[in-house]
C-alpha cells in the first residue's frame, strides 16, 4: 500500500506565496533540490489541483541540457516519468504525458488508488490537500521551511483541519532551510478545527 504524502516549500511563517503571489523566495537551492529529488524517487504518482498542475507542467517541456544544474535536470526527468492526476472542474484538458484529468476529488477512489499502489503518492497544493486531510487520507507531511518571513499570502497548510503529527526526520541545509518530515498521528482521527 502506498502512502499519501503532502509536500510544501514554505516560508517560516507558513506561506507558499506572498500577498502578491510571488514565490521566488521558495525556489530551492541545489542542496535542497537534491533532497527533494531523493524523496521523489519513492513516488510513483502526483495528485494536483489545477493551479499546482499549471505551475508544474513546465517541467514537461523544459529544455534540459548539461548547462542546467544537475538537480533541475534530475527533477525534470523524475517528473516526466511519474503518473499525474489533475483535479479540476474548469480545466478543459491536460497537456502533459502520463496525466489524466478528474473533475472532482473522490476520497474513496484515492483510498483505492493508495491501497493498490506499490509506491508512494504525492499530493500538492493546500486547496486540493484539504480534501485528502478531511478524508483521513494523508499519511505524511513533508515541509521545506525557507529562511524567510513573508507576513501574509497563501498558506501552505490547509485550513479547517486538525491532526497530530509525529516527527520522523529533520534535515538542516547549509543555506538555512530545514526539512521536517512528519507522520500523521492517529490516522482516521483527523477532524475539523
Amino acid at each position: 500500500m502506498g502512502r499519501l504524502i503532502y509536500t510544501a516549500i514554505m516560508s517560516l511563517d507558513g506561506y507558499i506565496a506572498d500577498e502578491s503571489g510571488d514565490f521566488s523566495w521558495a525556489v530551492p537551492d541545489d542542496q535542497v533540490h537534491a533532497h527533494v529529488n531523493a524523496l521523489e524517487r519513492g513516488v510513483g504518482a502526483h495528485l494536483y489541483g489545477r493551479r499546482t498542475y499549471e505551475l508544474m507542467r513546465g517541467w514537461e517541456t523544459m529544455h534540459v541540457d548539461d548547462e542546467q544544474p544537475s538537480p533541475g535536470r534530475d527533477f525534470a526527468e523524475l517528473w516526466r516519468s511519474l503518473d499525474k492526476v489533475v483535479y479540476s472542474s474548469t480545466l478543459e484538458s491536460v497537456s502533459t504525458a502520463r496525466t489524466r484529468l478528474e473533475r472532482v476529488f473522490d476520497p474513496e477512489a484515492v483510498r483505492r488508488f493508495k491501497a493498490g499502489a506499490g509506491y508512494d503518492i504525492s499530493i500538492g497544493g493546500p486547496a486540493l490537500a484539504v480534501h485528502a486531510f478531511r478524508a483521513g487520507l494523508v499519511d505524511e507531511v513533508c515541509l521545506y521551511l525557507q529562511p524567510v518571513v513573508v507576513g501574509a499570502g497563501k498558506k501552505g497548510l490547509p485550513e479547517g483541519v486538525r491532526f497530530g503529527l509525529e516527527l520522523v526526520d529533520e534535515v538542516r541545509f547549509d543555506g538555512g532551510a530545514v526539512h521536517l518530515r512528519y507522520r500523521v498521528a492517529g490516522q482516521g482521527r483527523q477532524r475539523w478545527a
